[in-house]
């Protein structure tokens, strides 16, 4: 194990993706398996969750986010602070990365932070039907509405994400966007926190859906820093 007293660029080469299309979920979870605490995952994790959750989203082509964690989290304004944006001009990426957003039903609120606060236009990636709702067309204004079938599902998301040049997919969740992609064997990194704290509630669990195949995945590497355990399993 490797105590987490490596640089900034230490880190970033650890977590520098392989080329092609490379889709990376990042989850903190407490001892006990809660994935939020009062509805929220920021309380969980500690300065060494954070400091890497923020560099691994330098390496990221697109922020991808479930609607519910939009609500939840809020996510509004910049996700790289102008350090990591500076870091991502110098070897030619966009300042900032897209953000894209999967909503089957679009319940979104046009004037939340969100969107009026957003550093780049979000993608909406959803269902036909709630693309074509007139109810939902204030959306369009703020956003680019994608629809891609009757349902939203995660090779659609990957394939339209890197047909746009969108390789470097980075996800912060929800637990059911992370359970739609492990039932479509999707998942090709999970980093993965284990805060060193007890929640003793009825907490969600960092993915959630109906049972399906167990997916293997190797263990790349472990930091530590107090007490916190930062874990990458990728696909074989």
């Amino acid at each position: 194990m490797q105590q987490s007293t490596l640089s900034d660029t230490d880190i970033l080469a650890a977590y520098e993706p392989p080329p092609g299309t490379f889709v990376r979920f990042n989850f903190v979870s407490t001892l006990d398996g809660a994935a939020t605490h009062d509805g929220v995952s920021g309380a969980i994790g500690g300065p060494a969750d954070k400091r890497a959750f923020a560099l691994q989203r330098r390496w990221a082509d697109v922020v991808l986010i479930g609607a519910g964690t939009i609500r939840a989290e809020g996510y509004a304004g910049e996700l790289v602070d102008a350090a990591g944006q500076r870091w991502r001009t110098a070897r030619g990426l966009a300042a900032h990365p897209a953000i894209a957003v999967v909503s089957g039903s679009l319940g979104l609120e046009p004037d939340s932070e969100f969107f009026t606060r957003a550093p780049v236009r979000p993608l909406l990636l959803t269902t036909d039907a709630a693309a074509n709702d007139p109810a939902k067309a204030p959306l369009a204004e703020v956003a680019d509405v994608v629809a891609l079938g009757e349902s939203v599902q995660p090779r659609a998301v990957t394939e339209y994400l890197a047909g746009r040049g969108l390789r470097v997919i980075h996800s912060e969740g929800g637990p059911r966007l992370l359970g739609s992609f492990i039932a479509a064997d999707a998942v090709d990194s999970l980093c993965l926190t284990l805060s060193p704290v007890l929640a003793g509630s009825d907490a969600p669990r960092i993915s959630s859906g109906p049972a399906g195949d167990l997916r293997r995945m190797r263990l790349e590497r472990i930091l530590h820093e107090d007490g916190e355990l930062l874990l990458e399993y990728r696909r074989p």
